[in-house]
């Protein structure tokens, strides 16, 4: 397959993973708690992930190791637990909407830190971007009396996460194969999200059936939605640029909506208003 058609596959079948993702949080905190919930998906993936590529390490050279590091903290850690507290307290609609900034922080971030260039353009799509989003936190402070606008700033800082993590994986990690950087990520974060599952009242409530039942989300959520999609973007990020990697996040709202609609959530005209101006916003910081 030639390199951009490749691209563009692996962009769309990655929106429909992670289109997907938010529901089954959503049904996955049916039965657990949000850290139970990070920590399971991180293990389910890691156990997955084990299975299939353990050799896959042994290519990861002794240096590469603290790099492996750094992007499982920034791309999977952090944001597996913002996730699960976020969606406590906002729908998986409106989360999916807010991760779409992702484009928009990877803008930034490469700037700040990695010392891409900005056009006019960009800036005004950063600034519309950063606009639709305080409409969307604004709303949800209206519609509720309680403070589900910090939970959604949890999403926000989650964006930065990914955007970081991808910057990384460009300048350091481009040589590395994509199964083998998360191999490397989970076999890191095994451990702390096994004592942080361990901490919590897990071994109480496991054999309780509306846990059993969230179990079997956040197991597709770590084999499918975590697992093969952090191959499948790796790979993406290798053979494209960041920005155009993350620009998957444009079609994960569309995805994720439906799923909403099917699980009853409805957006409001003020929140189809701040969605579609982030998406205005990122078109804008990512147009040539």
């Amino acid at each position: 397959m030639q390199t951009k058609q490749l691209q563009w596959t692996l962009l769309v079948v990655l929106s429909l993973i992670w289109g997907s993702s938010f529901i089954l949080i959503k049904k996955g905190l049916v039965g657990l708690s949000p850290y139970q919930l990070g920590a399971l998906r991180i293990i389910f993936t890691a156990a997955f992930l084990l299975l299939i590529g353990f050799k896959s390490i042994t290519e990861i050279k002794r240096y590469q190791w603290k790099y492996i590091a750094i992007t499982s903290l920034f791309g999977t850690f952090i944001p597996a637990f913002l996730f699960a507290i976020a969606e406590t307290k906002v729908s998986s609609s409106v989360c999916s909407i807010l991760n779409s900034l992702t484009p928009l922080s990877t803008l930034l971030i490469g700037f700040a830190a990695f010392g891409l260039s900005f056009k006019r353009s960009q800036f005004i799509g950063v600034v519309i971007g950063l606009a639709g989003t305080a409409i969307l936190i604004f709303n949800g402070k209206q519609e509720s009396s309680n403070d589900n606008y910090y939970y959604a700033i949890l999403v926000i800082i989650a964006s930065v996460c990914y955007a970081v993590n991808v910057n990384l994986i460009k300048k350091l990690l481009s040589d590395v194969k994509p199964l083998s950087i998360t191999v490397g990520n989970f076999v890191v974060l095994l451990i702390p999200a096994l004592l942080i599952l361990f901490s919590t009242d897990f071994l109480s409530i496991v054999s309780l059936p509306k846990t059993q039942h969230s179990m079997f989300f956040i197991l597709i959520l770590g084999i499918v939605g975590t697992g093969l999609a952090n191959i499948f973007f790796y790979k993406l990020i290798q053979i494209s640029s960041p920005v155009f990697a993350t620009s998957v996040t444009y079609l994960i709202p569309i995805v994720a909506f439906f799923w909403g609609l099917l699980d009853n959530e409805m957006l409001t005209p003020l929140q189809f208003l701040g969605a579609f101006v982030i998406l205005i916003g990122v078109y804008l910081a990512n147009k040539k």
